[in-house]
């Protein structure tokens, strides 16, 4: 998912002006932040969404001009292409998901204001602001992607471009290779999958309440205070953590509020020479453990009822690319 752009002029003279050599690149350009938002929805990976979006751009550019003329609408064309090869990989990251070591968890997006300077890697050749490519909205929450990574590919398509995307079922229709009818019942398959998702039927939870929810939990975490924890998580709660086997993390999920506290406190000792920061993760309150500066796990929650109800730590080095400065 890099995002190749001219360095700086040499000397004092003004760079060119691309847009006005070629009229049609700034209406193709402009359509990145569009496929990155698709793509990441679509693979729960920013670092694959970027992979996706600059293969839909080398394709386009790959055509002939009298090619590129031929297409009455680039954005429709790249979206296809785009869509098409986040299909692809989600049919053979099933395969990959075999290989993977521990428990799976989508990547973690920061706040647009926790982007390191620069662009993802923190280099500066990049002077457009990583966080302007996803929106932050319930459609990236990471309960929400959990349960999307539980469809079927084609669901999962159908159910993005269509419900989130406002894609008709005839556009789905030539991404996914099958009839408006037959994405009209991946769709409805996919909703069902959503009322079935194991949330709790409770309250939902207000903003403000969410954000005292987790700075309770960090202090009580910090305090090493069992009971406060018990009492902030569902007793019903779950917790999943996700090395890849590129850091330490629990093998498996700890079910109930009661374990979850004790296993957190167990890990205290681990928190030494680290910080805890209150963060927003995918766009919900979350928290952030540092090292050195380094961020080295980020964790998400889901809420209802006043209560925390799940929480996902990301460990993975790799899936911690946006939070890492320098």
């Amino acid at each position: 998912m890099n995002n190749p752009n001219p360095s700086e002029p040499a000397d004092d003279r003004p760079a060119p002006d691309l847009d006005a050599a070629d009229p049609g690149l700034a209406a193709v350009q402009s359509e990145r932040r569009h496929l990155i938002n698709l793509a990441y929805r679509l693979l729960g990976s920013l670092a694959d969404a970027e992979d996706v979006v600059q293969e839909a751009y080398v394709r386009w550019y790959a055509m002939s001009p009298r090619q590129q003329a031929a297409i009455e609408s680039p954005g429709a064309w790249l979206t296809r292409v785009a869509g098409r090869i986040c299909l692809d990989q989600l049919r053979s990251a099933r395969a990959r998901r075999e290989s993977y070591v521990g428990e799976w968890i989508p990547e973690p997006l920061p706040d647009r204001t926790e982007w390191p300077a620069g662009g993802p890697g923190g280099g500066t050749a990049d002077p457009v602001d990583p966080a302007d490519r996803v929106t932050l909205d319930e459609s990236v929450n990471m309960a929400f992607l959990v349960v999307l990574d539980s469809m079927t590919p084609a669901e999962r398509v159908a159910f993005i471009l269509h419900d989130v995307f406002r894609y008709s079922f005839a556009e789905v229709a030539e991404i996914v290779g099958r009839t408006p009818a037959a994405c009209r019942q991946l769709a409805s398959s996919a909703r069902r999958r959503m009322r079935a998702s194991p949330a709790p039927a409770a309250a939902p939870t207000p903003a403000a309440r969410r954000a005292d929810l987790v700075r309770d939990f960090k202090r009580a975490w910090e305090a090493k205070d069992i009971g406060a924890l018990i009492g902030l998580l569902d007793p019903d709660a779950s917790a999943l953590a996700d090395g890849g086997g590129l850091a330490a993390a629990a093998p498996h999920p700890i079910a109930g509020g009661d374990q979850i506290a004790h296993y957190l406190v167990s890990l205290t000792d681990r928190l030494t020479g680290q910080t805890l920061l209150e963060r927003t993760v995918n766009g919900q309150p979350g928290l952030v453990i540092q090292q050195a500066g380094v961020t080295v796990s980020v964790l998400a929650f889901d809420f209802a009822d006043n209560r925390i109800t799940h929480l996902w730590a990301v460990r993975n080095p790799e899936k911690l690319r946006p939070w890492t400065r320098g």
